[in-house]
């Protein structure tokens, strides 16, 4: 039996293609083989319940990745100060950062609709609230150009604490200079009678001490704990009346050149984790309350005319801002609502200072 001659072009095809396939197989070894350093900024010290959820998912990123992906760790603001850290990560400073939305105040104008008073009660909820996987897809994301986010965060929620004069009342608030955290603080703030300074937190302490401030909106886990503001401030009056908003975002050039394998353990190291971040940061508020009363504080509650007094001036704080963003063409409404229906579900099997 006579086969049929194989041309000359046929071969050299096969050849190519054979060639091909092998240097295919080769790339994707080596990528297999690369590893990675990626460059992780956040603006506290390692002591803090979130620097210390940070270090923990990079060294199960690391030993995950069987060393193929490590970390350097820059905390303390080491690559430079708080506002600039979403910046870090979307130049490529930093390949991951976290960073406080209210450090850049309206550049994220629907994300900080979370931040409005009386939003949600904990940390907890919160987290799950602005991390809801639906409500970053169709609002939240696109207003973090340039990093592909990782995920969003809350604090415990907040209020005053003052140096000198303490707030027993709604009017005590008339002549105090507060710092805020976001611009829905700044305007609770000047709602009730302060004026609102903004100042990084990093200067926080400083500012109190030098008397610039006379007081500054805080969660206990923050002044207490990470800002060690105990026998600075002397007065903290229990309002639980707002969240700050974070986010932990990288780098998209590097997420880009990351393989497959390691895009999926890092998107599995940042999924389902809003129950362990949001308790985690709740977990604060007592050690942190501990701190300033050991240190001669005073923890004082409003009465229930002048809590709900605040409430109302919330309330109309979070509708002034709702409509001047839908004046600007956003879809601020909707995000609100959105949110507050989540926290109304949330909220119901979640941990909350209100209750």
């Amino acid at each position: 039996m006579k086969f049929p001659a194989i041309g000359t072009a046929t071969l050299a095809a096969a050849a190519m293609a054979l060639g091909l396939a092998l240097a295919g197989s080769v790339h994707a070894q080596q990528v297999a083989q690369q590893k990675f350093e990626m460059k992780l900024a956040y603006f506290v010290g390692d002591q803090h319940a979130m620097s210390q959820w940070l270090i923990k998912w990079a060294d199960g990123l690391e030993k995950g990745s069987g060393g193929r992906l490590t970390v350097k760790r820059f905390p303390s603001a080491q690559m430079g100060p708080t506002p600039q850290h979403y910046d870090f990560a979307r130049t490529g400073q930093a390949d991951v950062s976290w960073f406080l939305h209210g450090g850049t105040p309206g550049r994220f104008p629907l994300t900080e609709i979370i931040n409005l008073p009386f939003m949600v009660g904990s940390a907890e909820i919160g987290t799950k609230v602005i991390n809801d996987a639906e409500l970053r897809a169709k609002y939240l994301d696109a207003e973090h150009k340039g990093i592909k986010v990782l995920l969003l965060l809350t604090h415990q929620p907040g209020g005053p604490h003052t140096t000198k004069k303490p707030i027993r009342t709604l009017d005590d608030f008339k002549g105090l200079r507060l710092r805020f955290a976001s611009p829905t603080v700044r305007d609770l703030v000047q709602g009730l009678g302060a004026t609102p300074v903004g100042v990084p937190p990093t200067e926080i302490a400083e500012q109190l001490q030098k008397g610039t401030l006379d007081g500054v909106f805080i969660d206990y886990g923050g002044a207490g704990i990470a800002f060690k503001l105990g026998g600075i401030v002397k007065h903290s009056t229990e309002l639980y009346s707002y969240v700050t908003s974070f986010g932990v975002g990288m780098n998209e050039d590097f997420w880009a050149k990351l393989p497959a394998d390691l895009k999926k353990l890092v998107t599995d190291s940042v999924t389902g984790k809003e129950k362990e971040i949001g308790e985690a940061w709740d977990a604060l508020d007592e050690p942190g309350k501990k701190a300033l009363m050991d240190a001669g504080g005073e923890a004082i509650k409003f009465s229930a005319a002048d809590q709900a007094r605040v409430r109302a001036i919330g309330a109309e704080v979070s509708e002034a801002k709702v409509k001047e963003l839908d004046g600007k063409g956003m879809p601020a409404r909707a995000v609100y609502d959105m949110m507050r229906g989540l926290a109304d579900k949330h909220g119901k099997t979640s941990k909350s200072f209100w209750n």
